[in-house]
């Protein structure tokens, strides 16, 4: 497994559009083209791929909101490993790169995300990976859950190949 995150871009966009996800976590997370959408609307949005070698497995957008709480909450908000990929470590990989990513990025001290109570196989990989859930419920009624940097994580940020 050679992994990178990479902006989106002209070269890797078509692979992008053409992640899918399995038909039961259909409803879960936004569908990459609705993503970019809006990452063009909100410049706050940061999407990128996640590749193996040359061969897009997933996708995920991150951000920071600097008008939320005191100093501001960096989102992974949007996180998918295409169904074709899924079950191989990629989400588990792929999850402890993008913290790490989020943790240089902006120097924060906590990482948060949203799933919805009934994504129990993500919300499975977010436990493992250190996040909590915090008791607040987003604007959809997904779970607020939150990584406390210096936490479980492992590895380092994935550098852009």
């Amino acid at each position: 497994m050679e992994l990178s995150i990479k902006p989106v871009s002209a070269r890797n966009r078509k692979q992008v559009l053409e992640l899918s996800l399995a038909e039961s976590q259909k409803g879960f997370v936004e569908s990459p083209r609705e993503c970019l959408r809006e990452a063009r609307r909100l410049w706050l949005w940061r999407p990128v791929a996640i590749l193996d070698a040359d061969v897009v497995v997933g996708f995920a957008m991150y951000g920071k909101f600097p008008h939320e709480g005191e100093r501001g909450r960096v989102w992974l908000d949007r996180f998918l490993i295409d169904e074709r990929y899924q079950g191989r470590g990629y989400g588990r990989k792929a999850l402890s790169a993008l913290c790490g990513r989020l943790r240089e990025t902006y120097g924060c001290d906590e990482i948060y995300l949203s799933c919805y109570p009934e994504n129990q196989s993500a919300i499975r990989l977010y436990q493992r990976a250190g996040f909590q859930r915090n008791g607040e419920k987003d604007i959809n009624g997904e779970d607020v859950m939150v990584l406390t940097c210096g936490g479980t994580m492992e590895g380092s940020p994935l550098e852009e190949r």
